[in-house]
């Protein structure tokens, strides 16, 4: 077993974790936060003495459209989806799943998605 290419397979699974986990995380956010219709500034801006102004209450998550709650439910699913691709491309169990994960890491456009499908492409002859 060549270990540059062992290291890349394991470099590309661990990129999609770790897209996957802030995937999760932002589309869980956006999701929770329109659900359970949280006032958005009261949120952010609790930590301040003295409360939150009174007009900052009129606008909440709630106000976002619908298409909010679907952009957030759709990252989370990419996420669980890049997640476990990540595993797969580690334990190097299914290149098809290892590379569809990569690829759902790769769909918000970041650079650590980019590389996590080079890193996985460079790496089927491991599985």
């Amino acid at each position: 077993m060549d270990e540059g290419r062992g290291g890349l397979l394991s470099a590309g699974g661990i990129l999609s974790i770790i897209v996957g986990a802030f995937e999760v995380i932002g589309g869980g956010m956006m999701v929770a936060l329109v659900s359970l219709r949280m006032p958005l500034r009261l949120w952010l801006f609790s930590f301040l003495p003295g409360g939150v102004p009174r007009f900052w209450f009129e606008h909440s998550m709630a106000d976002v459209p619908i298409w909010w709650m679907i952009t957030g439910g759709l990252l989370l699913v990419l996420g669980i989806l890049a997640i476990v691709g990540g595993v797969s491309a580690i334990r190097r169990k299914s290149f098809g799943l290892s590379l569809a994960g990569a690829i759902c890491a790769l769909i918000p456009l970041n650079l650590l998605g980019l590389l996590a499908v080079i890193f996985v492409s460079l790496g089927k002859r491991e599985f």
